[in-house]
């Protein structure tokens, strides 16, 4: 996956850097029976009221049904087509099962349309097989990783996010997660072989404000900005600088821990995440 930098023959290309969509499968449109409608709020409750701002407008998408836990065990699946998924970051995979059925997956890194994938006891640790934590061999790159048995996907997930399988420790496993955690998951949850696909899109750039609007973000305000009625780091003469930096709550944004102390999964985490 590359990115390419466009020539500045309008203002909006100067900086824009986008991808070059090189590995998506030609002619290849969503799959009908895997499609249903996504509304938008607008960022308004059911009552009409804001309650999340900046959010608004965007442009039409219809969302894609993804398969997280790749629960066909041992029936191998060819790839017909990868796939943009306006949902994610990531690429998507259009799997056609031996028994006829279709799912999608999150694509991850190196995997082409004609290839075969498989999940479950008899899987090889191929890239887009899904295998048990407790099959899968030591310093291997894996990614969209279940936390509980049969739950689906939740860790790793994101355009070109992946985590280690470092270590195993009886019913545990020890997994060196994106954010610098090492945490213990049980090994009969599954995870997929490899790192997520589209891992350059950290390297995109917007290159004019429109585009962010085409997603359905709206302008952010800054704090500093702000009156003092608004926000804590609002007021001041001139362009004061807003003081400790925090939300709009008071919560303070850097060195603060918010992670409750007492919270029961804290015993699953061998190693917190670097600051």
């Amino acid at each position: 996956m590359a990115v390419r930098k466009l020539k500045p023959v309008t203002p909006g290309q100067r900086f824009k850097v986008v991808s070059d969509f090189g590995n998506l499968t030609k002619g290849a449109k969503a799959e009908k029976s895997l499609v249903k409608g996504k509304g938008k709020s607008g960022g308004r409750n059911n009552t009409g009221k804001m309650t999340m701002r900046y959010i608004g407008g965007g442009h039409k998408q219809k969302y894609r049904v993804i398969d997280f836990k790749r629960d066909k065990d041992g029936i191998p699946a060819t790839v017909k087509s990868i796939e943009y998924d306006p949902n994610r970051s990531a690429r998507i995979a259009l799997l056609v099962y031996a028994d006829g059925e279709k799912r999608y997956m999150v694509a991850p890194n190196g995997l082409q349309a004609g290839q075969q994938v498989v999940s479950g006891a008899q899987a090889t640790p191929e890239i887009g097989n899904a295998m048990f934590l407790s099959d899968i061999p030591m310093g291997t790159v894996i990614s969209c990783i279940e936390m509980r048995p049969g739950q689906g996907a939740v860790i790793a997930r994101s355009a070109g996010s992946f985590a280690q399988l470092s270590a195993r420790d009886g019913k545990y496993a020890i997994i060196k997660l994106p954010s610098g955690e090492s945490r213990m998951i049980l090994v009969t949850c599954k995870a997929m072989i490899g790192a997520v696909s589209n891992s350059d899109n950290a390297q995109e750039i917007s290159g004019k404000a429109g585009r962010k609007r085409w997603l359905g973000r709206r302008p952010r305000v800054r704090g500093v900005a702000m009156n003092p009625v608004d926000h804590p780091m609002g007021g001041g003469e001139g362009r004061a600088s807003g003081g400790h930096p925090r939300s709009r709550n008071g919560i303070p944004a850097k060195g603060y821990k918010t992670r409750t102390p007492k919270k029961e999964s804290n015993k699953y985490i061998v190693e917190r995440r670097k600051k």
